[in-house]
């Protein structure tokens, strides 16, 4: 996506009607690999800029590991969005992905103007009638499969196979590509 539609996609979200109490939420969806974190980034950048409070969280952070992505919206909901639909700050423990638990430091996201909530399944239908936006980012298998390999090492693999396997069930099952209401080709350098 060309820089000047990333700056127009921030106009639209920060002209738009809250829709989670007072929160205007981004999704950014798509399987691993394909460029959500770095998306969420150019858009966070366009948001600031546009000067609207912008907060990106990954759920990444909030996953309890690989295996957790069918029972994880819970935890979401619980320790993000409610917090934020009811105008209170949310608060959560990131998954440190080493020790396998939540630890470190708590972080605090306030309910400001926009918050991209960048990951896989964060466009799921549970939360779709809240988004001011749903952005799909996708790549082929093989470039998504060699860049989480390069970024975070070969060992692994076998997890990742995992992974894309619930990925695979979990977009079937919800309609996350075809509920997008912008989707991206990852894979195309701007």
């Amino acid at each position: 996506m060309a820089d000047q539609d990333v700056v127009e996609l921030a106009r639209r979200v920060v002209r738009a009607e809250p829709r989670l109490g007072d929160v205007r939420v981004v999704a950014v969806d798509g399987p691993s690999g394909a460029g959500k974190t770095t998306f969420a980034e150019r858009l966070a950048v366009a948001v600031a800029a546009e000067g609207a409070a912008v907060a990106v969280v990954h759920l990444d952070d909030l996953l309890d590991g690989w295996d957790d992505l069918p029972t994880m919206w819970p935890r979401v909901e619980s320790l993000l969005l409610g917090p934020l639909r009811e105008g209170r700050a949310a608060r959560f423990r990131a998954y440190d992905w080493v020790a396998g638990e939540f630890a470190g430091p708590w972080r605090e996201v306030d309910p400001g103007a926009v918050l991209i909530l960048e990951g896989v399944s964060s466009g799921r239908a549970a939360v779709r009638g809240e988004l001011v936006a749903n952005v799909f980012v996708d790549a082929p298998e093989d470039v998504r499969l060699a860049r989480v390999l390069a970024r975070d090492g070969e060992e692994l693999r076998e997890p990742l196979r995992r992974w894309a396997e619930a990925e695979r069930e979990h977009f079937a099952a919800d309609g996350t590509r075809e509920a997008a209401t912008l989707r991206i080709a990852g894979d195309r350098a701007e």
